[in-house]
């Protein structure tokens, strides 16, 4: 569990870190702003990817298994914390279809982990 919580840590922080060079690559250039949604799915996967390769790692087994539970923790926690911001908690196709690609990331991390990270 310890570890669990470790690096979902690690997601969060690596998904702050993006969205901020995101942030200022908007700011700063002539960045189209139609893509920032698709941007930030891939965002949130990659950080899910590299913390459920972590996390699989560490375990030395179940990867798959591990790294879907971090993704659904993760996504969880995102989805209370941005409703409770938009005061909305409704659940839309966007909001199932980001869901669904961050269990993946995180499970794609954690077979990574367990089969190519030694």
């Amino acid at each position: 569990m310890k570890n669990i919580i470790k690096e979902l840590l690690v997601s969060f922080i690596i998904t702050i870190v993006l969205i901020f060079l995101l942030s200022v690559a908007v700011y700063s250039t002539e960045l189209n702003e139609n893509y920032i949604d698709s941007i930030t799915i891939g965002i949130v996967c990659l950080s899910l990817l590299i913390a459920g390769a972590r996390l699989a790692k560490s375990k030395k087994e179940k990867g798959i298994v591990y790294g879907s539970l971090l993704g659904i923790v993760y996504m969880v926690v995102l989805y209370i914390i941005s409703s409770l911001c938009n005061m909305d908690f409704s659940v839309t196709i966007n909001s199932i279809f980001m869901i669904v690609l961050g269990v993946l990331g995180g499970a794609i991390g954690g077979i990574l982990g367990v089969n190519f990270l030694k």
